[in-house]
């Protein structure tokens, strides 16, 4: 192997990205380094921890800049403080001499969205921090910075939490739904807890620092700085993915076409459109598959049909759901898919990850696809999907009995934990796609392309490789795989999934060579190395060290080849599978070399 290796003219295993490019690790020049790009979106990936990693942010202005943005009243602030991080980047809030509110603010731009303030905070000649971040109406947290304490906090907050991180400094913490607009957020000092009036001394009343705004039901560290504009941190814009799902111990470059979660509080199960029956929520209850707390303990009890569901705007196609859940005490669930159509379900053992049964059961629909991903530690993702449904679904889960796998009513309790509730139009779930208020999209993968020197690329002959982890097939849809191409695409050398079949063809106006496995080859979770390789009269399209055909067809040329790239159009991602590493050479392996190359 290593010395067909050392034969490849560009390698590309996935190990080294940064916004806009994945590296290649040959040629080491960094000129076969592909270029890649995806718009503003959601998109996750799960990272070397086995943690489903997102993009993150700070919407605050100025976040550690109090003298700028920040609108102050019977205030002041000054800078070169001892901080919660052994910096002097802290601030403390001077109080003047007037017997009422000591308070800075600013406003926000969020928009109706589950969202979680944060500051760092010590307390000075007073003990409470005060905060108001408002949505649709103005209420207060109270923090005792002398005890680490939370004192009065009022019915609107979903949740508020204080962190002692040392040297008398803690983290605070408010989450909310905020309203569509007129946000903000108000910083106050305190004397006492729920009275923000008090008359001032001139002094140093409390200490802050780093103050965040973030999506969703938690606040995440570290800090993020900002200036004049929100800060992005994570899996940002037209970043690849190198994801490390089902515990793999090397990455795969993880390219998917555009989805959207129609859920629109995929983490936030109190959210104006779900709809619970028998059904209440401890939020922030435990640690989710991303490593923070924020995950849900869902508990039922009653005597009706346990349940919590949405309503979606779906079209008449395909459609999947999705929802992680972790076992406390109860193990049957089961996810129902209804329209005007008819209803499908699917019974799943959130205990040991396992598909009980499907069926189609009412209507003219069949019965749902099932499947379960294992994100450890106790977390599965249960996966339903049916491919004959009307429009506008409404998406179910039940807790059942553990006894029988019924869809009627029965007295029972018990709890589970949930989180990432997902619903898209598609034929197989994608990757987890957050929402915090309104459905949310990730745009599609849709160039990774790399144009090196021309002679990187064989023009008269050579050989492409690839190692791929199939994630869906699908009647009717391709993906193409790996193609080196020139610019206006009329010469090609490409490998193809086409449902469940692997093709390699070599076109230059008509195919020189186009050879398939047979229907059936591949299967979902599989891993497959396929090699193709070109010269007139001599072709050659391996997979798995089997030979899958040859051909001799003469009229090849010169091809004048000058890229290399995983897409094609807006069509040709539409698998989403994961590529673990990718070769091409600029000579045609001999029959014994692609044989070795491809075997697993």
């Amino acid at each position: 192997m290593a010395t067909t290796y050392d034969k490849a003219s560009l390698v590309m295993i996935p190990s080294g990205v940064k916004e806009s490019k994945l590296y290649s690790i040959k040629p080491t020049s960094g000129d076969g380094d592909f270029t890649f790009s995806r718009g503003t979106d959601t998109a996750t990936r799960v990272n070397a921890s086995g943690l489903i990693e997102k993009e993150r942010s700070n919407q605050i202005l100025q976040s550690n800049t109090f003298t700028t943005t920040w609108s102050t009243t019977r205030a002041s602030f000054v800078s070169g403080q001892a901080g919660y991080d052994g910096t002097n980047d802290a601030w403390a809030f001077v109080d003047d001499t007037n017997n009422s509110t000591h308070l800075s603010a600013q406003s926000l731009s969020l928009g109706a969205s589950v969202a979680t303030f944060s500051i760092y905070a010590k307390a000075g000649d007073v003990d409470f921090l005060a905060v108001r971040f408002e949505g649709s109406a103005v209420d207060y947290a109270y923090f005792n910075l002398a005890s680490g304490t939370l004192g009065t906090i009022d019915s609107d907050y979903i949740e508020a939490r204080i962190t002692d991180v040392g040297g008398g400094w803690y983290r605070c913490e408010a989450t909310r739904v905020l309203a569509a607009s007129g946000n903000q957020v108000v910083l106050l000092a305190a004397q006492a807890n729920n009275d923000p009036t008090y008359a001032g001394a001139g002094t140093t009343a409390i200490y802050i620092q780093d103050a965040q705004v973030e999506y969703g039901l938690v606040a995440t560290s570290p800090a993020i700085e900002t200036t004049t504009a929100a800060v992005y941190e994570g899996i940002t814009d037209n970043l690849p993915r190198l994801d490390y799902s089902g515990g793999a111990s090397c990455p795969s470059l993880l390219l998917e076409p555009s989805r959207t979660n129609q859920i629109t509080n995929s983490e936030y199960f109190n959210g104006a459109d779900w709809i619970n029956v028998d059904i209440t929520y401890d939020h922030n209850a435990t640690i989710s598959p991303e490593g923070v707390q924020n995950a849900a303990q869902l508990n039922f009890s009653g005597t009706t049909f346990k349940r919590f569901e949405q309503n979606t705007s779906n079209a008449a196609t395909a459609c999947t759901t999705s929802i992680f859940m972790k076992y406390i005490d109860h193990a049957i669930v089961m996810a129902r898919m209804d329209s005007t159509s008819g209803a499908s379900y699917a019974w799943f053992n959130i205990q040991t990850g396992e598909v009980l049964k499907v069926d189609g059961a009412t209507g003219s629909v069949p019965d749902p696809i099932a499947s379960v991903d294992d994100y450890g530690d106790g977390w599965y993702r249960l996966n339903t999907t049916q491919n004959s449904m009307a429009a506008n679904q409404e998406i179910f889960w039940y807790f059942v009995p553990d006894t029988d796998t019924s869809t009627g009513g029965w007295t029972g309790s018990g709890s589970a934990y949930v989180y990432g509730a997902q619903f898209e139009e598609g034929s197989y779930p994608t990757s987890y796609i957050p929402t915090y208020g309104a459905s949310a999209s990730r745009a599609q993968d849709l160039s990774v392309t790399a144009s090196p020197s021309t002679s990187y690329f064989g023009q008269t002959e050579g050989t492409i490789f690839t190692e791929i982890e199939i994630n869906a097939i699908t009647s009717g849809s391709y993906s193409r795989i790996l193609n080196l191409k020139n610019s206006g695409g009329s010469n090609q050398i490409y490998i193809q999934q086409n449902d469940s079949r692997i093709t390699g063809v070599v076109f230059n106006g008509s195919n020189q060579f186009s050879a398939s496995t047979s229907s059936g080859f591949l299967s979902v979770g599989s891993v497959y190395k396929i090699a193709l390789a070109y010269k007139d009269s001599d072709y050659a399209f391996y997979v798995d060290g089997t030979q899958i055909a040859t051909g001799s067809a003469s009229g090849l040329g010169t091809l004048a080849v000058d890229r290399v790239d995983f897409t094609t159009g807006a069509g040709n991602i539409g698998l989403g599978n994961e590529v673990k590493q990718s070769l091409v050479f600029n000579t045609r392996l001999t029959n014994a070399e692609l044989a070795a190359l491809t075997t697993i």
